[in-house]
C-alpha cells in the first residue's frame, strides 16, 4: 500500500514537474505540489529502502526540451528546500548552529522568475543557459543578450560564471497580456510563465519585444575572487555591472530574518515585479562549507516560501445560511486549505445566479483566493477534474430553520425567509447589532449571543439594555463569572455614548450600510429629523437613490421598529450625530489619492485624513489620480506617477497640508 502511495506521487510530482519547468503550463497550483511534495518525503524518510532513482527528491528540475542546444553545467545549479512558517525557519537555524557557532543570514526576496546561469570568458558574455535538471540546461544566448540588464562586456577581463533569476516586470506583463487580447491570442498566466515563454522564442526579436529584466544573485567559484561572504559576493557582482535586488538585509540573527520575511509578507504587493517567497543563506562562505549539502539541496540555504495567494481545494457540501434581512445564502464547506496565512473552511456562495455562473456542483475542485487579502471567495471549478459523481447544484425552497417557503423578490438575485419571527434572522440581527462597526458591544461573539438568544435574555435589540437586571442569573452560568459579565455589561453601558451613525448601521435597516448610515446621520443629525424625512427629502440627499430612501421609509412606518427605538431612547441611547463636520481643504477637496510606500501613520488614518479633508483614496495609479503620497520604500506606484507626471507628495508635505489650518 505505502509503495503503490510512492509510486503515485512519483508520477504525479515528475508530470507537473515536467509540466511546469519544460512546457510552462502547469495543471497543478505549487501549493498542491508542495503537498505531495512533504507527504513523498515523509514516506521516503520512514522507509528509505522504497527510495526510487526517479523520485523528484533525489533529483533537481525537468527535462530539456528538444530545439535549444544542451548544455551541461560545472556546477550543478541546485535548488533550495522549502519551509512555509516560523518554526520551520528556528528549525533551520538550529540545525545550523549545531554546526556554525553565530551564523548570520543574507536575507534575499525569491523573485518570481526563470533561474538563469551568465558565463563570461575574458570579460565578455559567451554563453547564457537555464537550469534545466540542474546539470543539464538550455542554450539561452540569443535571446538573454536582448536583456537590457545583462552586460555583454564586464569593466574587468575575467572569467566568471554568475547566477540569478530572469523575471517580467509587472508592467511588462500587463502590456504583453494587453497585446495579446488585442491580437485574439492566449494570455499568460503570470509573470513568471510570460518570462519562460519569452526566452524559449527561436526568434530573438520577440524576447526583445518583451522587456525582460534580471537580478544576479549567486557566483558559484566566489572565493576564487577572494570574496568570504555572500554579502561580498553581491557587492562584487555590482560592481561588474549586474543588477543585484536592492531589498537585501544581512541579518544578525534569526529574529531578524522573521521580521524581514514579515515586512516583505506586507509589502510584496507594492514591489514592480512578483515574488513568493523570501531566500536565506548562511552569509559566511567557509560557514557554507562546513554545512555543505545533502544528495540534492545546499545545507547552508532555505527558501521560505509566503502563503498560496490561490490554492485547490474540495467542495465537500453546500449548506444555506439565514441572514439578519432573511436572505438565504449558500455557503460552500470545503476539505480545509491553507490560504494567506488562515484555515479555509468554508466560503460563501453568494446566491444561486453566482453558483450557476460558476456552474459549481458538490465535490468539484475549486480553486479560491481571498478578495482583498481579506475574504476567501472561488476563482473558479476545475471542471477537467470531474469524476461524473459530483453532485448538481440545487437552491433551497424552504429556510433551513424555520421551513418558510422561500421568496425570490423581483430584480434581486437573492431568496429570503420572509418569517420575520425566525430565530436565524433575529440571532444574526443581535449579531450585527454588537459588532464592531456597529454599536461594538465588546465581547458579545456570536456563541455569547446565540446562547443569550437560546436562554431567553436576548430577543430583540433593546435587550441589551437589559441584561443588567440578569447580572446574577448570568454569573451563575458556566464559563462565565462576575468580571467576565461585567465586561459585558460595562460594553453595553459605554455604548449609549456611541453617535447616530453606528445606531442606524447597528439597527439592520435594509440597504443602509456603513458608509450610508454615516452619511444619514451627518445629514440628518438626529433620529428624529432622519424619521420625519419624507422619500422625496431622502432622495435630495447626495448618494441616496430610491431604493434607499424606500428601505428608510418602510423602516420607520413598522410599528415594532418604533417600539423598539422608543425603548431604546427610555434606556438612555444617544439619538444624536456627533461625528465631526468635514474640514474640507483645498488641496484635497474633490482629488483621488494613492498612498505608496512604509508611512509613518497607519494607512487606515491617511486615508481618513484624506477623506476627512473632501478627498477619497484609491490603490492604483492611473491617469485619473491628482496625487501619490510616497513613505520610504515606495514601491512600482510611484515609479508610474513620475512617468504619468502625477503630482507626488512627501510624507512630510503630505502631513503638513492636511494639519493647515
Amino acid at each position: 500500500m505505502i509503495e503503490k502511495r510512492i509510486d503515485e506521487l512519483i508520477k504525479i510530482l515528475n508530470k507537473a514537474s515536467y509540466e511546469y519547468h519544460t512546457l510552462d503550463a502547469p495543471t497543478i497550483t505549487d501549493q498542491e505540489y508542495d503537498d505531495y511534495y512533504a507527504e513523498l518525503v515523509k514516506l521516503e524518510t520512514e522507509h528509505p529502502e522504497l527510495v526510487r532513482e526517479d523520485s523528484p527528491t533525489v533529483r533537481v528540475g525537468s527535462t530539456v526540451i528538444d530545439g535549444f542546444e544542451k548544455v551541461t553545467h560545472e556546477i550543478p545549479m541546485m535548488s533550495l528546500d522549502d519551509i512555509f512558517n516560523e518554526e520551520e525557519i528556528r528549525d533551520f537555524d538550529a540545525k545550523v548552529k549545531k554546526i556554525v557557532k553565530n551564523p548570520t543570514y543574507v536575507c534575499e526576496l525569491k523573485i518570481d522568475g526563470l533561474s538563469v546561469s551568465l558565463l563570461y570568458k575574458k570579460g565578455k558574455l559567451v554563453r547564457a543557459a537555464t537550469r534545466g535538471d540542474g546539470v543539464t540546461g538550455e542554450d539561452i544566448t540569443h535571446n538573454v543578450k536582448t536583456i537590457k540588464s545583462v552586460p555583454l562586456s564586464l569593466p574587468v577581463d575575467i572569467d566568471i560564471e554568475v547566477r540569478g533569476e530572469i523575471y517580467m516586470p509587472k508592467s511588462s506583463f500587463e502590456a504583453l497580456n494587453k497585446d495579446r487580447r488585442e491580437k485574439g491570442e492566449k494570455e499568460f498566466a503570470n509573470p513568471r510563465n510570460a518570462a519562460a515563454g519569452s526566452v524559449r522564442q527561436l526568434d530573438s526579436k520577440i524576447a526583445a519585444s518583451r522587456n525582460l529584466n534580471t537580478f544576479m544573485y549567486h557566483i558559484p567559484k566566489a572565493s576564487d575572487y577572494d570574496i568570504h561572504s555572500q554579502e561580498e559576493a553581491l557587492n562584487y557582482m555590482k560592481e561588474l555591472t549586474f543588477t543585484v535586488n536592492p531589498n537585501i538585509k544581512h541579518a544578525k540573527d534569526v529574529g531578524e530574518v522573521v521580521e524581514y520575511i514579515s515586512y516583505w509578507q506586507e509589502h510584496r504587493p507594492e514591489l514592480p515585479y512578483e515574488i513568493d517567497g523570501v531566500v536565506i543563506k548562511v552569509n559566511d562562505l567557509n560557514d557554507q562549507k562546513k554545512l555543505g549539502f545533502t544528495a540534492r539541496v545546499p545545507k547552508w540555504g532555505i527558501a521560505y516560501k509566503f502563503p498560496a495567494v490561490e490554492v485547490l481545494t474540495q467542495l465537500k457540501n453546500i449548506e444555506f445560511c439565514v441572514g439578519r434581512t432573511g436572505k438565504v445564502t449558500p455557503r460552500a464547506d470545503l476539505t480545509p486549505v491553507h490560504l494567506a496565512g488562515s484555515i479555509i473552511s468554508s466560503v460563501t456562495l453568494h446566491n444561486e445566479d453566482y453558483v450557476k455562473e460558476k456552474e459549481i456542483m458538490i465535490g468539484d475542485i475549486i480553486s479560491i483566493h481571498k478578495a482583498g487579502d481579506v475574504i476567501p471567495e472561488v476563482v473558479e471549478v476545475k471542471k477537467e477534474r470531474r469524476t461524473g459523481e459530483e453532485i448538481p447544484f440545487q437552491m433551497a425552497t424552504h429556510c433551513p430553520i424555520c421551513g418558510t417557503e422561500l421568496v425570490r423578490k423581483e430584480s434581486e438575485a437573492a431568496w429570503f425567509c420572509l418569517n420575520p419571527n425566525c430565530d436565524a434572522r433575529k440571532i444574526e440581527g443581535l449579531i450585527h447589532f454588537a459588532s464592531r462597526d456597529a454599536m461594538n458591544l465588546d465581547g458579545f461573539g456570536e456563541n455569547i449571543v446565540e446562547d443569550f438568544y437560546n436562554m431567553g435574555y436576548l430577543h430583540t435589540v433593546d435587550d441589551y439594555y437589559t441584561l443588567k437586571e440578569h447580572k446574577e442569573a448570568l454569573q451563575s452560568l458556566e464559563g462565565f463569572g462576575e468580571k467576565s459579565i461585567q465586561n459585558l455589561l460595562d460594553a453595553v453601558e459605554n455604548s449609549k455614548k456611541n453617535s447616530l451613525e453606528r445606531l442606524l448601521f447597528g439597527l439592520g435597516i435594509r440597504h443602509v450600510g456603513k458608509k450610508t448610515a454615516t452619511i444619514l446621520a451627518s445629514h440628518f443629525e438626529t433620529l428624529e429629523n432622519l424619521r420625519n424625512a419624507t422619500f422625496d427629502e431622502l432622495k435630495e440627499v447626495e448618494d441616496i437613490g430610491e431604493i434607499i430612501a424606500e428601505a428608510i421609509v418602510a423602516y420607520f412606518q413598522e410599528e415594532k421598529n418604533l417600539h423598539i427605538l422608543a425603548k431604546l431612547e427610555e434606556y438612555g441611547l444617544n439619538f444624536a450625530y456627533i461625528g465631526r463636520e468635514k474640514s474640507v481643504k483645498e488641496d484635497f477637496q474633490d482629488k483621488t489619492f494613492v498612498l505608496t510606500g512604509t508611512l509613518s501613520i497607519p494607512r487606515e488614518e491617511a486615508k481618513a485624513m484624506i477623506e476627512y479633508r473632501g478627498g477619497k483614496v484609491t490603490g492604483s495609479v492611473t491617469s485619473k489620480t491628482d496625487v501619490v503620497v510616497v513613505g520610504e520604500n515606495p514601491g512600482s506606484k510611484y515609479d508610474k506617477a513620475k512617468s504619468l507626471g502625477i503630482l507626488i507628495w512627501e510624507e512630510e508635505e503630505f502631513l503638513s497640508k492636511a494639519n493647515d489650518n
